[in-house]
C-alpha cells in the first residue's frame, strides 16, 4: 500500500477489503459508485485474480463500469443479470437504521435501481459518515431537465411543511454548466442540516413532478461496514446484530495499477 494514504483512505479500504469476503463464487454482484465503492472493485477483481472466481457484475455508473473493466471483471447490464445476489456501495451517511444518503457521486438513480434489484446491500463506508441524524450531507434529487427551476421551487414548498432545519436548494453544477447524470439528467441539491422523518420526506419529493428519484435509502441497506485507518472493520446489521474483524490493510502492488499517473 502507498505510504502516503491518508487514514481515511486506509479506512475506506479496511472496509471495502472487508466487503469482498462476503463474495461468493457464481454470484452475481452490484458495483457501487464512489471512493469506497472504487476500493471494492480493485479489492474484487484481486480476489478474481488469484482465485478464479466467476463472477457477473452490474456497475451503478459508467466511470464504475470502465474501471471494472479495466481490471478484467465482467460487467453486463442490469437487464442481462435480472436479479442480483448483492450489491456492495458507498454512502454519504447512514443512521442506526441503516437509512442511508447517498448521491453524492451523482449516481443514486442507478445506485438505487441496482440495490432495490439485489437479495441483499452492503455498504461500506469510515466512521465519518456515522451520523446521528442525515442531513448533513446536503441531500441530492435527480430531476429531468425541463422545467427545473419549477422543480426546485415545488422542492422548496414541499419542504417548508417537513421536519427538516434548513432549505436551501442548489442545483450542482459542472464547471459553468449543470452537472448531467449518466441518464442525462440534473441534480439539485438540498441543504437540510438534519431530517428528521426521512421515510416520509422521500415520499414526498417522489411526489413532485420533474423529480426522478431521491438520495434517500430507506429500508434498502442490510449491513455497514466502518473501516478504521488500523484495519478494524465493524459490521452492524438491520437486525440489530453487530461485530467486528481485523483485515490486513497491506494490499498488493496490482491493485493501485489503475491510480498511475
Amino acid at each position: 500500500m502507498p505510504t502516503d494514504m491518508s487514514p481515511m483512505e486506509k479506512a475506506k479500504f479496511a472496509a471495502a477489503k472487508r466487503s469482498v469476503d462476503f463474495v461468493t463464487d457464481g454470484m452475481k454482484i452490484g458495483l457501487g459508485t464512489g471512493s469506497t465503492a472504487a476500493w471494492m472493485v480493485r479489492c474484487l477483481a484481486e480476489r478474481v485474480r488469484e482465485e478464479g472466481l466467476k463472477l457477473t457484475c452490474v456497475a451503478t455508473s459508467t466511470r464504475t463500469a470502465e474501471l471494472a473493466r479495466s481490471l478484467g471483471l465482467t460487467v453486463v447490464t442490469l437487464d442481462e443479470a435480472k436479479w442480483l445476489d448483492l450489491t456492495i456501495d458507498g454512502a454519504d451517511e447512514f443512521d442506526s437504521n441503516l437509512s442511508l444518503i447517498k448521491g453524492g457521486g451523482a449516481a443514486l438513480l442507478q445506485e438505487k435501481i441496482v440495490a432495490t434489484a439485489s437479495d441483499r446491500m452492503i455498504v461500506i463506508a469510515d466512521a465519518a459518515k456515522r451520523v446521528a441524524a442525515l442531513g448533513a450531507f446536503p441531500l441530492p434529487v435527480e430531476v429531468i431537465p425541463f422545467g427545473w427551476s419549477a422543480t426546485a421551487r415545488l422542492i422548496e414548498e414541499t419542504l417548508a411543511g417537513q421536519d427538516v432545519l434548513g432549505h436551501e436548494v442548489t442545483l450542482r453544477m459542472d464547471g459553468d454548466k449543470p452537472l448531467r447524470t449518466d441518464e442525462n439528467n440534473y441534480i439539485l441539491d438540498l441543504h437540510l442540516k438534519r431530517i428528521g422523518d426521512p421515510a416520509r420526506l422521500s415520499l414526498a419529493l417522489n411526489r413532485i413532478a420533474g423529480v426522478v428519484e431521491n438520495g434517500l435509502f430507506i429500508d434498502i441497506c442490510d449491513t455497514v461496514l466502518v473501516g478504521h485507518a488500523d484495519g478494524r472493520v465493524e459490521t452492524t446489521g438491520a437486525n440489530g446484530q453487530s461485530g467486528e474483524a481485523r483485515v490486513d490493510i497491506a494490499a498488493p502492488a496490482n491493485i493501485f495499477s489503475d491510480l498511475e499517473g
